[in-house]
C-alpha cells in the first residue's frame, strides 16, 4: 500500500471504485476490467482516474491538490462521468450511444432538446457525432436528449467545422 502525503487527494474505497465503474458496465457496457490499471482517487466532490506505475510511491511523496484525470463529478444525488472522460473511454462503450449529425448537434448547442424513441431509460447518453467522432454526454429524459457538453468543447475549431460541412464551404 502507497503511502500518500497528506495533500494527495484520497484514495478512492474499494466500494466508491466498485460503484462507479459498475455503473459505466451497466449503463453504457464499458467493462470494468478496462480500469483495472488504473487508481481511482477521491477529493471533495469529484474522483480522479490515474494510471498505477512503480513510480506512483516516488510521486506519493510530491505535495499536490489534483491528480490524473478528473473522471466523475457528483452532480446533486447523481454521478456524472466527465466529458473528457467519455471522450478517451467511450469508444468501449456498447450501449447508451447516440449518434447525431451536424444539424442535431446545433440545435443541442442552441439549447433545444432532440426527441429519440430510444428503449433506454433516463440518463446520461453518449453523443457521438457521424462518422464515431465522441463529443461528449447528453441528458435523457422521457425520450427527449439535452446536451451536457461544455460550451468550452464546443468552441471555434469543431463549429466552423460543422456550419461549413452545411454550407458546402
Amino acid at each position: 500500500m502507497t503511502r500518500w502525503d497528506f495533500s494527495w487527494p484520497r484514495s478512492a474505497k474499494k466500494d466508491e471504485q466498485e460503484r462507479l465503474f459498475s455503473y459505466l458496465e451497466g449503463r453504457f457496457g464499458i467493462p470494468q476490467r478496462l480500469f483495472d490499471d488504473y487508481q481511482l482517487f477521491r477529493r471533495k466532490s469529484s474522483w480522479h482516474l490515474l494510471r498505477r506505475t512503480p513510480q506512483l510511491t516516488t510521486v506519493s511523496r510530491l505535495k499536490t491538490s489534483k491528480v490524473g484525470l478528473r473522471a466523475f463529478q457528483k452532480i446533486g444525488e447523481f454521478v456524472k462521468p466527465t466529458t473528457r472522460f467519455i471522450q478517451i473511454f467511450g469508444n468501449a462503450a456498447t450501449r447508451a450511444k447516440i449518434e447525431i449529425d451536424e444539424k442535431q448537434l446545433l440545435r443541442l448547442t442552441a439549447g433545444e432538446g432532440l426527441s429519440f424513441d430510444l428503449e433506454l431509460g433516463n440518463g446520461y447518453v453518449i453523443l457521438t457525432l457521424k462518422g464515431g467522432q465522441i463529443l461528449g454526454l447528453g441528458l435523457l429524459i422521457d425520450g427527449r436528449v439535452r446536451s451536457q457538453i461544455p460550451r468550452k468543447e464546443l468552441r471555434q475549431p469543431m463549429m466552423e467545422k460543422i456550419q461549413s460541412m452545411q454550407t458546402g464551404k
